[in-house]
């Protein structure tokens, strides 16, 4: 659903929202367009015409997520609008916070027989509107700081900073805090060199 604002609920937002509940109760094998339609309380055609088949709904579940954690990194730059170092440093702790009592999740990486395996390379091997979205969020962000690193430089950075913050967010290798200041000591020593 929409985060923050008071946007009305749309029928899709209950759809995604009803298809994110199922998958973190009974695993997305379990899922089916019918039973998602008696949870939402819509018909299974509403289900089709708002989202389309399976493969569609999972990636608008994915992307839904990645909207929420998308947010937290929004509002780490709000709160460090000065120092780009410390934006990062708290938009990599919000994310990994997050992360780690994320039912859904917990539900698509943990899911790794049958069927389920169909959610984790929306998030790996095929996560490139994924990566995509990460990145312009921010690069947009990124634009109102004096950087260094410019042009192509900048836009490794920012796949480095991103691809590096998904990878602790799939594999936790350490606290949130811990992990998080340790991009931002790698991304200092790129953009301060």
């Amino acid at each position: 659903m929409s985060s923050g604002e008071d946007l009305p609920v749309t029928t899709r937002d209950r759809i995604i929202d009803g298809a994110s509940q199922l998958t973190t109760t009974h695993g997305w094998a379990w899922v089916t367009m019918s039973k998602l339609a008696d949870h939402v309380g819509v018909s299974r055609q509403t289900v089709y015409n708002e989202i389309g088949n399976k493969s569609a709904l999972a990636e608008a579940m994915i992307l839904e997520e990645l909207a929420r954690f998308l947010e937290r990194v929004t509002n780490a730059f709000d709160k460090h609008p000065d120092d780009i170092v410390d934006a990062l440093r708290e938009a990599a702790t919000q994310v990994l916070e997050f992360a780690e009592d994320n039912p859904l999740l917990h539900a698509v990486v943990s899911a790794t027989h049958g069927a389920d395996t169909e959610l984790l390379p929306l998030l790996t091997t095929h996560s490139q509107s994924l990566l995509g979205v990460a990145k312009i969020v921010v690069s947009e962000r990124l634009a109102g700081y004096e950087l260094d690193a410019v042009g192509e430089r900048l836009d490794a950075v920012i796949d480095m900073v991103v691809r590096l913050v998904l990878s602790h967010v799939m594999q936790p290798s350490g606290q949130p805090v811990e992990t998080a200041d340790d991009i931002a000591w790698i991304a200092q020593r790129v953009l301060r060199p």
